[in-house]
């Protein structure tokens, strides 16, 4: 199995029939492709879908669960479960395994995520310049606010489709090798 862990940050709510939702199969089925493993909070929506996506490509994925939830375990796409407490405790374990940050459009959880990883490569706090990728527009105004109020912010980049995620990960994975 390969420790190049990608974690995919997204929303729960997402239906398979919705572009997000197809988007997120899109980008598991590249990510085990290329060989990496594909990391999630491990239940539905795009987490669900980017699971689906690599195990569609023979990959393996990990889900970051929390019994705080109340729910009864990952969705049947992954392949090994990494239960936690609290969300506290699942948030460190999905920054820690990652060693790249895909963040999908979703909701406040999403947004939790996109902020904590966003502050420690800020602060220097996550070592081996690990890129965060944003996917999609919906972040432009985010990105646009953040220049304005703290100019000297390390900037995510900005990926529009598939195979420009898998450009971003290919030439910081190829760096590193």
């Amino acid at each position: 199995m390969n420790r190049t862990i990608v974690t995919v940050f997204g929303s729960g709510q997402a239906h398979p029939t919705s572009l997000p939702y197809q988007q997120a199969f899109a980008l598991g089925r590249a990510i085990a492709s290329a060989g990496w493993t594909l990391c999630n909070g491990g239940y539905g929506g795009t987490m669900a879908a980017a699971a689906a996506g690599a195990v569609e490509a023979d990959g393996h994925t990990i889900g970051v669960t929390c019994t705080a939830f109340g729910r009864s375990g990952p969705n049947p796409h992954i392949r090994q479960e990494i239960p936690t407490f609290d969300l506290l405790q699942r948030l460190n374990t999905l920054v820690r395994l990652g060693r790249a940050y895909v963040t999908l459009p979703g909701g406040t959880g999403t947004m939790l995520e996109l902020a904590l990883v966003w502050e420690l490569l800020n602060k220097g706090l996550l070592r081996g310049g690990r890129p965060l990728i944003l996917f999609g527009d919906c972040w432009q105004p985010l990105i646009e606010c953040i220049k304005r109020e703290q100019p000297e912010a390390m900037l995510p980049h900005v990926a529009e489709d598939v195979p420009a995620v898998c450009h971003i990960l290919d030439q910081h994975f190829n760096a590193r090798e």
